[in-house]
């Protein structure tokens, strides 16, 4: 009987060894997958994606204490979370992201990058996050409805802006104001026939109550997530994350939540 009672408790500590054994297998399976993906990432910190922002760019990067906050800094994180990585910050001056990211100082860079040809030597782009650029506004009763209709016209800019040069190829009446938001201001009041200005600063005026439309895009541009030529595998990870967060509608949501509107489609350019 002592026999019996001996030869079950070995049984019973058999298997209770097997089963630990292959628990632990299991979770070591699990890590090494994890740790597998990961090692075909060339990153700055192992398990951590180092991201790079200005910080100076509201309502995309800007401060809140110590940390940056904004729709890219949002995106970052859920491309990090996707990715099954912890998210890093770091706040760099615009003009040296690009090569930091080219030498190696962060993983990535989602800071309103447009894709460009110049950037495009130094870095790999991502499938854009967001699109934006100049845009003819007019008020709701104007005959304007294309890029040619504007010659002749008095097209009011923000002084100093790009958008000077872009309302030259179409008049000499260029009234030039301290600001975008004044401009449009002034459009809704009845002065100006038009105002060229970013799509977002527009719908945004339009979401604050500016009696204003949209007439068309005079050109779009491609804002997206810069990540260094040698990795291209982290490459075509953020882009399936960027398509799952947009497929979902989570991407849209951080738009309107950060920006106010939705900014994730790609808009149509107007006709000339």
């Amino acid at each position: 009987m002592k026999r019996l009672n001996i030869a079950l408790i070995l049984v019973i500590i058999t298997l209770m060894l097997a089963a630990c054994g292959a628990e632990n297998e299991t979770e070591s399976d699990t890590s090494s997958a994890q740790n597998g993906k990961e090692d075909n990432y060339n990153l700055v910190e192992k398990g951590k994606l180092t991201f790079a922002a200005s910080g100076e760019f509201k309502p995309f990067s800007y401060m809140e204490g110590s940390k940056m906050v904004g729709y890219d800094i949002a995106v970052a994180e859920a491309i990090a979370e996707k990715l099954g990585l912890e998210a890093v910050q770091q706040k760099a001056k615009f003009s040296g992201i690009v090569t930091g990211v080219n030498q190696g100082r962060y993983d990535i860079a989602v800071a309103s990058h447009t894709i460009t040809d110049e950037r495009l030597e130094q870095v790999n782009f991502s499938d854009p996050y967001y699109y934006s650029g100049p845009v003819i506004y007019t008020r709701t009763d104007s005959d304007i409805e294309k890029a040619n209709d504007l010659k002749g016209k008095e097209i009011s800019v923000s002084r100093g802006s790009t958008y000077v040069e872009m309302a030259q190829e179409y008049t000499d009446n260029i009234p030039q104001v301290d600001s975008d938001v004044v401009a449009l201001q002034s459009l809704a009041k009845g002065h100006h026939d038009a105002v060229i200005t970013d799509d977002i600063t527009g719908k945004t005026a339009i979401e604050n109550g500016l009696d204003i439309e949209n007439r068309g895009q005079l050109g779009v541009s491609e804002q997206a997530v810069a990540v260094a030529k040698d990795d291209q595998k982290l490459l075509e990870d953020i882009n399936n994350a960027l398509k799952e967060l947009k497929e979902s509608g989570d991407l849209a949501a951080l738009a309107e939540k950060w920006v106010g509107v939705d900014i994730t489609e790609k808009p149509e350019e107007i006709e000339e």
